[in-house]
């Protein structure tokens, strides 16, 4: 086994750089950072992405744009190599006491209050200060990889050209230390299944970037009643349900079937997919609008899919295995596979994550739950052999990123 093989790599970790910073300062309407000055003295940054947010919005600092500071998080969890994305923040109201003063918040990166020529620029100009913080990061001792990678930006707004788009995913590609780009689930307005994206689909293909597919936007508020529940609710069930729908409606486009060498990793697990394929499948058999539309049974794209194992416990994580394993036996069958693949299989294509700096511990001396957890529960997975075990912790993402190349 490879030494490479042994390395503990983050794929799901996020940082705001300085020059998107800057932008937010220089507004006056959500989304904008507000400063102000504490009774003690001291400035207080608050970030608001909705109006009237309670608490006067979110508190940001340097955890969120600080390469050292990222590394140090690195080196206290023993995670050897991160791959960064542009961080996101959820439309979430949090009171001032449920945050730690030495943890702070941020906003996402979406780029959707720019009108399309300024998202262009910016995108492009964020890429490239993405790219500089990875590539002039350090290395790792005993390897010639590096120990930051990133996720590239697109400019996915209304009234984009198709071809600038494509220009952007062109300039990513040539970025050497970016390996992919995160996406979020609106496309240009009309989602992910807009067919005016398929160039751009095609662009990526080509250029055999990994897409990951983070949700942002949750669903419709009024689903969550009149009663007071803190971000439990669109936290635990709104993203996922976002990133369940926004993959459910690319299936259902033919995306996989145009474009078979996509790459797509799904946050959070996948969401509700994995366990609602099968209801999928029989309501696309029952309609045969969109059954014709495809080219097999819907349970086989998940195995078109990588997901993060960001889901805090074994069964989760087995259960997910379980789907991607059976996927290939979907290619010619709609009949219930009743002998599924080993779990095995599937777990080739599990990542391990974070979610950093996101939902720190109270003590700077504690260990950062999202870690210790979801490494515990990729470990006492059933049915996951050791090299399995390696691999959802760092093995996959060197393969899949191309990291020792």
């Amino acid at each position: 086994m490879s030494l490479t093989s042994k390395l503990l790599v983050d794929i799901h970790t996020h940082v705001y750089l300085p020059r998107y910073t800057a932008l937010l300062r220089s507004r006056t309407s959500v989304p904008f950072i507000r400063s102000t000055t504490t009774p003690e003295g001291a400035t207080d940054d608050r970030l608001l992405i909705l109006d009237h947010e309670p608490s006067g919005g979110r508190p940001v600092g340097s955890q969120y744009w600080d390469r050292e500071e990222k590394l140090k998080f690195m080196d206290k969890h023993g995670i050897d190599v991160s791959i960064v994305r542009y961080a996101y923040e959820s439309p979430i109201p949090h009171s001032r006491s449920s945050w730690s003063r030495d943890f702070t918040s941020t906003a996402n990166p979406w780029l959707d209050f720019l009108p399309a020529s300024k998202a262009q620029t910016l995108a492009s100009e964020l890429n490239n200060d993405l790219e500089e913080y990875c590539s002039t990061g350090p290395s790792l001792s005993s390897h010639e990889i590096k120990r930051l990678y990133g996720f590239g930006l697109l400019p996915l707004v209304p009234e984009i050209t198709t071809s600038a788009l494509v220009d952007v995913v062109h300039q990513i590609g040539n970025l050497p230390h970016l390996r992919g780009l995160i996406m979020g689930t609106r496309g240009i307005g009309k989602g992910l299944d807009d067919e005016s994206l398929d160039p751009v689909w095609a662009a990526i293909e080509k250029a055999g970037l990994v897409v990951f597919l983070h949700p942002h936007y949750g669903v419709d508020a009024s689903a969550w009643g009149d009663k007071y529940n803190g971000h439990v609710l669109p936290l635990a069930l709104g993203f996922p349900f976002e990133t369940t729908t926004a993959a459910t409606r690319l299936i259902l486009s033919g995306v996989f079937d145009k474009f078979p060498s996509l790459r797509l990793l799904l946050a959070h697990s996948g969401g509700a997919l994995p366990a609602l394929s099968s209801r999928l499948a029989s309501c696309i058999d029952h309609d045969p609008v969109v059954a014709s539309r495809l080219k097999h049974d819907a349970r086989y794209y998940l195995g078109k899919l990588y997901l993060d194992a960001v889901a805090y416990g074994p069964e989760e994580l087995g259960f997910a295995s379980d789907i991607l394993s059976r996927a290939p036996k979907y290619e010619t069958t709609s009949s219930v596979v009743k002998n599924g693949a080993d779990r095995s299989t599937g777990s080739k294509r599990m990542l391990f994550g974070t979610d950093h700096p996101f939902f720190p511990p109270l003590s700077m001396t504690e260990k950062w739950k999202s870690v210790v957890e979801n490494l515990e529960a990729i470990e006492a997975v059933q049915g996951w052999s050791q090299e399995d075990k390696d691999g959802v912790r760092g093995g996959n993402a060197v393969s899949l990123f191309a990291l020792d190349k």
